[in-house]
Parts: structure tokens; sequence; C-alpha cells
């Protein structure tokens, strides 16, 4: 029975016609003012240790008579490689091919590790200890206590206070959680020994892999890689409160709630779930069998308050503000509060359809919205650092990206609740490439274990107003009977959004054309490519098969290949007998299968830019490299919505050090793919079509753009303007309109200059682009396209940038200290008749001192005309100073 309970004062999100309702039938929520249950966290002081060291059972070693000598004193959560890096076991193995030195690293370089067997002699090979001694309050006397894990990688035997509580066969999947009730293990008042026995997973796993990224540790990343705490509640505990919305065309909102009941306790139960958001108020009778779990649902059909007129919607940070509500929910036996639960939400509703062409479009809130992100990777390790987090999601919206993809990862709650509190959407879902899609091998065990770690993730996910989509297959949809499993699972669970089979163009019978493409390339291809390749038309009949990869349709990953970072990361990550020329030191630090080096980049690199002859020669032209491909792969979807649905850039960032797949490099150094996205990314955006040899103006803003200037000029090497055109238009918000057709000109030097301005009436830039083209016109060799790469039949030529006079720059700067930030505002003019090409600019910790990172660029890597001046700020933390004062070192490509 379904009780209304409706609030004395309604907040303005719900329907005014509830108000003489309210007024007949005041309630109090009784329990609006009790504490939400704290966690007590496990954190730190854990001893770690083999288990080929300690010969005691479980119920001895979670005994307080046990003393663990010579363990590694840990905390949680960790690997247990990772614990012994940072214990100095072993070295850095992020630096040159220190892996390769750590014990059980004798899989072949470049190989996928989840699917290889380690070796009997691997020191992971065996089971590793986790114990910890705590001490519970006097307080949990008397309550339900739990005990949970967040992680665990692969299985375990956990034991407290000298009794067994879970055994290997019940806890094994990475991605399950698990909570425990220890009521009768527990010793509130007194000290209390826990010892996890951990696992680590073999090549017939559901478990951790990084594909071709990058290798993998030697133990797999066995261990606690998640937090561990433990809770307290009544008879009943109250998990995963959420709130599904759905909106009417109107703007309505109808809000379904649920959350799900345990009951800790061997006899039913009785009692009252009561919900609240802001000061609105609903509740239910409910019963629960003997250690019954429920999950507990308000339909807005029967709670009329829960159908909210105009309230405020969570939008993507580009749209719109992410609103957040709050839920507390309560269950009450007798009157008496037995557990509270609170979550944030957002209401707001995503949905997907398949366009004209069959591929797939999202909207938010009733608005198309272009997919335009980036693949995550965690630290090779699973390393969590809560601040690094953040200057992550930091240059995510820096860049104007407004998506994450999650082959695999799922991450931590603190990443999912910044992204919600930043408007930063989330594609999750499983890997490829390992057990996860190797359903011919999948045991009977296997299909439970795939089970529960959907039914584990969709509960702790389906609250989040950030996830835009779960993907159920990677590289391939799953069979049809774990499908469907998949969508039984995410259907009782509530899951709120769209569900695609895999990130792939293949069909299922259960649920038919996915409507997304992974054709590739990720590999390096001409910048022309994208805009080149149109629907497919270059090769229809095999699009899953490569060279399909064109601006079109939504393409869940791709890539214009490796990102080699600037030359300070490479001197970073190398020694220096191997930074220079490039060796099988670097090639290690490039990817696995296909991507073991980087020669395809290397050999466009040489050919279109001239023979590098030095490493600094050599990264200056990979990031001016990466900057045109990464730019024209974002800009060739934009200017194409919505007969394209979004495309995801593979990859956002990097697990460890690499030479490939990134936006910005491990030591988050910001280079030419990074601004090559941010400016792709600018919210009005002049294109140049590669296609059609036309100019565009992208509208990236949701309102119409009116009396915009556009400046279109073209220039030979020397700075002689051989066209100029000024125009004025309208965008249409959300909008791409085409301002000029540039002519067939004549007289052009071998390579020459197409840049571009957008102002508004009053002449304030609003938008800028600059382009380096050739008129040696590169073309494509489609039919060698395969599955990552479509070669370049032959080149552009822009060997004569190395003609380019040598120009000095006047620069001034000055920093000024803003809250917890110190902002550098650096203005450089070009006072010669020659271009600056490809400026670079960096602050350092006073001169001849580090780089400052993370750094936020408002522009980087820039050119400048003759006479043209600008000032550019660079935001950053003031703490990264210390008692330096900062120093602006401007580099270039024939910059004195």
């Amino acid at each position: 029975m379904t009780q209304l309970r409706i609030p004395i004062a309604l907040a303005a999100l719900f329907l005014s016609t509830h108000l003489v309702v309210a007024q007949a039938h005041p309630q109090t929520h009784t329990s609006a003012t009790s504490p939400i249950e704290t966690a007590l966290s496990l954190r730190d002081s854990w001893s770690l240790q083999s288990s080929c060291k300690v010969e005691k059972s479980g119920q001895v070693i979670s005994s307080p008579k046990f003393v663990p000598t010579g363990w590694y004193s840990v905390s949680v959560p960790t690997t247990v490689v990772s614990a012994l890096v940072k214990q100095k076991v072993y070295p850095d193995p992020d630096f040159g091919m220190n892996l390769r030195k750590l014990p059980g690293m004798d899989y072949p370089i470049g190989a996928n590790f989840s699917n290889i067997p380690m070796q009997q002699d691997s020191p992971f090979m065996v089971p590793w200890w986790y114990r910890k001694v705590f001490t519970l309050p006097q307080s949990y006397k008397g309550k339900t206590i739990w005990l949970d894990f967040a992680g665990i990688n692969y299985r375990a035997n956990i034991f407290l206070n000298g009794k067994q509580i879970a055994k290997k066969e019940d806890v094994a999947g990475a991605w399950r959680t698990y909570e425990f009730n220890i009521t009768d293990a527990a010793l509130p008042g007194r000290q209390n020994v826990l010892a996890v026995e951990i696992f680590s997973p073999t090549d017939r796993d559901l478990a951790i892999t990084f594909v071709d990224w990058n290798p993998a540790p030697p133990d797999k990343n066995m261990g606690l890689f998640r937090e561990v705490t433990v809770h307290t509640s009544g008879p009943v505990a109250v998990r995963y409160p959420t709130v599904v919305s759905k909106l009417d065309a109107d703007g309505k909102a109808h809000l379904t709630v649920s959350a799900l009941l345990k009951n800790g306790t061997n006899q039913p139960v009785k009692g009252v779930l009561k919900g609240q958001i802001e000061k609105t108020e609903f509740s239910q009778e409910v019963e629960l069998g003997p250690n019954e779990q429920k999950d507990v649902t308000f339909d807005p059909a029967q709670v009329a308050q829960l159908n909210a007129e105009h309230p405020r919607l969570w939008w993507p940070a580009q749209v719109g503000k992410p609103e957040l509500y709050k839920l507390t929910m309560d269950f009450e036996i007798n009157g008496a509060l037995s557990n509270s639960a609170e979550t944030k939400f957002g209401i707001r509703e995503i949905r997907s359809e398949l366009n004209a062409n069959g591929k797939r479009v999202f909207s938010i809130n009733g608005k198309k919205f272009l997919i335009r992100g980036g693949g995550w990777s965690p630290d090779m390790m699973l390393r969590e650092n809560s601040q690094r987090l953040k200057e992550d999601l930091n240059y995510v919206q820096d860049m104007g990206l407004n998506t994450i993809r999650l082959e695999g990862k799922l991450e931590s709650k603190e990443f999912f609740d910044l992204a919600d509190q930043r408007g930063i959407l989330v594609m999750a879902g499983w890997c490829c490439c390992d057990h996860w899609e190797h359903w011919s091998n999948w045991k009977p065990e296997d299909y439970k274990i795939a089970e529960q770690s959907l039914r584990d993730q969709i509960y702790r996910l389906r609250s989040h107003p950030s996830l835009l989509v779960w993907l159920n297959g990677s590289d391939n949809p799953p069979p049809p009977d774990v499908e469907q499993t998949y969508l039984k699972v995410e259907k009782e669970l509530l899951w709120p959004n769209p569900v695609i089979s895999s990130a792939t163009g293949k069909t299922t019978t259960v649920t038919g054309d996915s409507g997304v493409k992974m054709s590739g390339p990720y590999e390096y291809v001409a910048p022309a490519y994208w805009m080149q390749d149109s629907l497919g038309a270059n090769h229809p009949q095999n699009c899953n098969q490569g060279g399909c990869g064109g601006g079109y349709g939504f393409n869940t990953e791709t890539s214009p290949g490796p990102a080699v970072p600037p030359i300070e990361s490479v001197r970073a990550m190398l020694p220096k007998e191997h930074q220079w020329p490039i060796d099988d030191w670097w090639n290690f630090h490039a990817g696995g299968g296909a991507f073991k080096d980087i020669h395809v980049f290397t050999d466009a690199l040489n050919a279109r830019y001239g023979t590098a002859n030095n490493l600094e020669d050599y990264t200056m032209k990979s990031q001016a490299q990466a900057y045109e491909g990464i730019r024209a792969m974002y800009e060739a979807y934009s200017r194409n919505k919505y007969t394209s649905g979004g495309v995801i850039q593979w990859m956002l960032n990097n697990a460890w050090p690499s030479m490939i797949w990134h936006l910005y490099d491990f030591y988050l150094r910001p280079g030419g793919g990074y601004f090559g996205a941010k400016t792709a990314m600018q919210a009005l955006d002049p294109v140049y079509g590669y296609d059609d040899n036309s100019i565009y103006i992208v509208n990236s803003r949701f309102e119409e753009a009116k009396g915009l200037r556009v400046q279109t000029k073209v220039l030979n090497l020397d700075m002689s303007e051989k066209f100029s055109n000024g125009s004025t238009v309208d965008v249409p918000e959300d909008g791409v309109v085409k301002v000029v057709a540039l002519p067939d000109s004549s007289n052009l030097s071998p390579t020459y200059f197409v840049a571009l301005r957008v102002s508004d009436a009053n002449g304030k830039t609003l938008g800028s682009n600059f382009y380096w083209l050739s008129t040696k016109q590169e073309t494509i060799d489609w039919a060698k396209s395969n599955w990552y790469t479509t070669p370049t039949a032959s080149y552009a030529d822009f060997t004569a940038l190395s003609q380019l006079p040598k120009v000095k720059l006047n620069v001034t700067e000055h920093s000024e200290k803003q809250g917890d930030n110190e902002v550098t505002h650096v203005t450089v003019e070009n006072p010669t008749k020659n271009l600056a090409f490809f400026v670079r600019l960096k602050v350092d910790k006073s001169k001849g001192g580090e780089e400052i990172l993370p750094v936020l660029w408002q522009d980087n890597y820039v050119s400048l005309l003759p006479g043209e001046k600008r000032e550019i700020t660079a935001t950053y933390k003031s703490s990264e100073l210390g008692a330096a004062k900062p120093y602006v070192e401007v580099s270039g490509w024939n910059v004195e």
C-alpha cells in the first residue's frame, strides 16, 4: 500500500495544483533531521604479504594474537604491485623499460596480458594477504553492522575475528561490489581484525584489461582496488536510492523513485519507507521477509507529487547548468529510524534514435546533442588520486569536450559525482578483447558473475545524471542469451538511459541495428580523410572492417593516431641514451598488437614536414601533425551534425607515459592535439572544409548567433594575400552555415595558409582558426583500408615551412592571484612582416625551472600574422609556484 505524504510547504519544483491537497492533509517528516549514516573508512594501516611467506590460516591471521612480522604497511585501495612500487620494492615502472624488470613480466612485449596465463613462478600466481586491525565504536553495539568492498580483483577469502565470512567461490568478479552482514562476527567497542586473501585473475576470468593501450602490470592488478568501509543500520538498511525522470514535451517531469531495502535480521520486518525531495515527502509501507532484499519503487502514476511542472533541469555544461537535487530516503520501524540514505540526482531525460541514414543521434531534454568526447584510462596500477582526477576533468572541460567514454573501467563514485556536478556526460559499458567477449569459453559461473557484475554496476550508476548510455558489449555484441540477460537486469533496475548492444555497427537478433560504428582509424590518416569519407561512400560494403571512419554517424572510438608528447615528456619517460633516435624503448611506450611502434605516423611526418634530424625537431613537428589531425577529426563531425551523431577520440588520456592515443599526456602536459581539439570545440568555430575548399561556421551554442562577421584570408608563405573575403552571417542555434567557397587560386606557394576570424558587430573576436595547407593534394588509398588505418597514397608538402624567416616576438607578461589560482597574462606581438608559426608558450617555476603543470592555457601553439598581437592567459594553482616567480618561456617553429 502506498501512503501519500504531502508536504506543508511545496518546493517550486512541484505542481501548484497540489496545494489544496497539501493544506487539507498536512504531514511532517519525522526523520527529516536524522543524520545520514557515516561510513567508517578502513583506509590506512593495512598490512600486506605474499601467502608464500605466511603459513597460517585465515582464521589465525584474522585473530589479534597473530603478529604480521615483515609485512608491508599499505593503504587501501591499492593493488599488490602498486603497493610494492610505493614501498620501493620495485623501480618506477613508468620510466624507461623498468616495468620489464618486475618479476612476472615475461609475457611478450605488446601482447594482451589478460589473455595470457601467468607463469607458474610469478610471485603473483599465489594469493596475497591484506590484514587490517581496527576498533569499532561502542555505539555500534545492538546495530546491524555491514562490511563493504567496492572492488576486489579477482577472488577472495574473507575472515573477521577468526571467522570466515566469505569464500572465493562467492567473492569473484572485478566489477562486483560486496556487502556482508558482519553483525555476528564484529566486536563493537573492541579491536577487530580483518584478513582478506586475494587471488589474481586468470586468462579465463571476467577481470580488467588494457587491451592494446599499454602494458599491464605483472599482478594483473590483483588486490583491493577500491575502498573498504563499515556501515551500521537498524534491522533494515537502505541502499541505492535513485530517481528516474521522464519529460513531457511541455516541460513536465515524472519522477520514479526507487531504493533497495535489506533486512539484516532472520525475522520478518514491517516498516515505512519515506522519501524526501527538498520539502516534498512521500512514503510507503513495506514488509520484508527474513534476510530479504527488495527493490521498492514509488510510481508517479500513484504518487501525484512526483509529477513536477517546469523543474530545474540537469544539462551538460555546454548547454546549461547541471542542476542537482537531493533525495533522502529513510526506513522506519514503529516510528524509529532504522537507516537513512541520500543521493544527488538530476532531472533530465536522455534519448537516442536512428536518423534517416540509420545512424544514432542523442538528445537531452528534447534537444539534439552532438557527442564530442575521449576514451578514458585509469592509471596502469589503478592508483586513485583525487586531485589528479579533478585536474583530468579540468582539462576535459577546458578543451570543450562534453563526454568521457569508459570501456570497462568503471570508475570510482567520486568520478561520477564530479561528472554530475560539472555537466560532463559519461558513456559506460564492458570491455573488449578478453574473457568478457570470449563467450564461447564461458563456464556456468561466468554467466552468474557477468549478470551480478552488471547488476552491481547499474545499481551504483543509475542515479547519476551524467550517464549517457550503457554498452552491453564493446568490439562485439553479446550472443542472444547474454544480451537478453543484460537487458533484463537493466529493465529490472530501472536503467534510465539508452542501451546499445555494442560499440560496433554489428546487428543482433535481439535489438537489431546498433546505429553506431567502430570502423577505425586508430593510426595516422591524412586530415582530409575525415571529411572526404562521406556516409561510407568509399567502402559501403565493409564498414566494419575499416575505411569508414569519416565524419558521419556515431563513432564510438577513433583516432588520427599516435600522440608523441612534447620534448619535456619524452625526456621524463626515457633515459638520455634512448631519447634519440627512435628505438625499441620508444616502441615499448607505444601500444600493443598493430600499434607496437609509431612508424606510420613518423613516415607521414618525415614526408610531410621534412625528415626530423633530432629530438627537438621531431617533437615539434609531432605537435603540428597531431594538431592538424585532431582538429580535422572533431571539425568533420561538428560540421556534419546531425548526419553525424558524435565521435569519441581514442583516447583522452594515458594509463602511463605513452607515445600514442591521448589529448594530453601522462604528466598532464598539453601538446598539439590538446589545442587542436580546443580549437575545434570553440563555441563559434570557423572551419575549413578539406573536401570542398569552403569555409563554414559551426555554432555549438544553443542560441542563435546573429550578425557574425567572418573574415577569410588566403596567404602565401611570404604573407602575400591571395584571397580575402568578409561576410556577415546568421547561424541558428546548434547550427552550421556555409560562408564562402574559396576560389581555385593560382600562384600559391607550395605551402600556404588560410586564416579565419569570427567577430561580433563591435569587432570582438568570438572565434578564430589557422590552417596550413599544401598545393600538393594528399590522396588517400581507400582500397587499402583496414580496421585501423587508411593509407595516404601521396602526402602534402609542408617542407617549405623550414624556409620561414626567423622572427623575434615582443613578449610581456604579468601575473595575478585569483583565489587559489595564479593567472599569468602573456602578450605576444609579431612586429615583423613574416609569419610567426606554431608559437608555444610555457610558464616555468622561475627562469630555467620546471614547467608548471597542470595548466589551463586560453590558447597555445598559435600562429601570429605580421603585426598581430594577442593576449593569452595561463591559469594554474598558486601552490605550484612555491617561493618561485612565474617565468614565461616562448618558443616556436621559426621563433628566435
